[in-house]
C-alpha cells in the first residue's frame, strides 16, 4: 500500500451523533485511539466516523459507529452492551475487524510480489481473455507436481 499523505485519525474524522455531547468528544477518541493504525491507509478527508448511543445508560441502549470511506461501502458496527464504555470498546473492535477483513479482500493472496508491486490482476485477467489458466511460474520449475 502506498503511503497516504494525509492519513485519516480518529480525532480527525470522529464526529458524535445522538446521545453524546461534544463533551464526550475527546473521551471517546481516546477509547478509539487504537483505531489509528487502521485509519492511517486512507486519506483524512474521505474518511469519517460517527458514533451514536441510542436510550443512552438504560437497560436497552445500542451503540452504533458508522464509517465511511470513499470508495467502499459504509460499515456500520453496533452493540447492546450494558456498560457504555464496554460497548464503545466492542463496536470500536468490529470496526477494526471489519476494516481488516475488507483490506485482506482486496489485496492479492500468496504472492508478496504481486502485492508489493500491484500486478495481482494482470495475470488473471489476460487468462480470462484467453478463457484459459494462468501460465506456470518458471521459477517454480523444480515444484514437485501431482
Amino acid at each position: 500500500m502506498s503511503a497516504v499523505a494525509n492519513p485519516a485519525t480518529v480525532a480527525g474524522c470522529l464526529r458524535v451523533g445522538a446521545g453524546f455531547s461534544q463533551g464526550d468528544r475527546n473521551w471517546i477518541a481516546e477509547q478509539f485511539a487504537t483505531l489509528d493504525a487502521r485509519l492511517a491507509g486512507f486519506h483524512a478527508d474521505a474518511t469519517e466516523l460517527e458514533v451514536s448511543v441510542k436510550d443512552r445508560e438504560a437497560r436497552g441502549q445500542k451503540v452504533t459507529l458508522e464509517c465511511w470511506v470513499a470508495g467502499r461501502q459504509k460499515i456500520v458496527t453496533t452493540s447492546s452492551e450494558e456498560d457504555l464504555h464496554a460497548a464503545l470498546n466492542d463496536v470500536r473492535d468490529d470496526l477494526r475487524r471489519r476494516l481488516n477483513d475488507a483490506k485482506t479482500r482486496q489485496e492479492p493472496r500468496h504472492n508478496k510480489h504481486l502485492r508489493d508491486n500491484g500486478l495481482a490482476d494482470a495475470g488473471a485477467d489476460r487468462a480470462e481473455e484467453r478463457d484459459e489458466l494462468p501460465a506456470a511460474d518458471p521459477s517454480r520449475a523444480d515444484a514437485e507436481t501431482v
